[in-house]
């Protein structure tokens, strides 16, 4: 049905006003995606959808998180987020109708389920997919002084651009 396909995965945004978070309000995965949010790009707004992310019914309540979320539409992207677990402890991120509500989504998700070697079917599904939910804040907001940084940068060139053309226009 396509819903792997690399044609039809959107694009995460550069500048995002609003992120959502789907996890468990009780995991260190909550925390450590506030912190670096909020260091890296403090006005990014963010709405955290609590679902469970393991046993059974898991899989229910992160699509109706994410039904929520959708249907409100107020995000710029969604990270659907966990920390490790065991095979079992993850699998509820492998049922497909979790799958197909992801690819049916129109807003940008990007997984960051389990560690380094944890791969599920949510994974393969998403518009992105990184190892780690710290890497999933991190991937989805800018870092404020980069953006400082570059706008200093413009401002120079712009700057010397004026005097230049100023220059060349009483030279001529």
């Amino acid at each position: 049905d396509g819903l792997l396909s690399s044609d039809r995965k959107q694009a995460i945004p550069a500048f995002p006003h609003r992120i959502g978070v789907l996890t468990s309000k009780k995991g260190a995965a909550l925390r450590d995606i506030l912190t670096v949010i909020r260091r890296r790009s403090p006005w990014v707004d963010i709405v955290v959808q609590h679902c469970r992310v393991q046993g059974e019914g898991a899989a229910l309540e992160i699509r109706d998180a994410l039904e929520r979320l959708g249907s409100w539409g107020h995000c710029d992207a969604i990270i659907l987020t966990r920390g490790g677990g065991s095979s079992e402890d993850l699998w509820c991120f492998n049922e497909e109708q979790l799958a197909r509500s992801m690819f049916d989504s129109t807003i940008p998700i990007v997984t960051g389920v389990g560690h380094e070697t944890d791969i599920t079917i949510i994974d393969l599904v998403s518009d992105l997919r990184v190892p780690t939910p710290t890497a999933a804040a991190e991937i989805v907001v800018p870092v404020r002084i980069e953006l400082i940084n570059n706008v200093n940068r413009w401002t120079d060139r712009l700057f010397i651009a004026l005097e230049n053309k100023i220059n060349f226009s009483f030279d001529a």
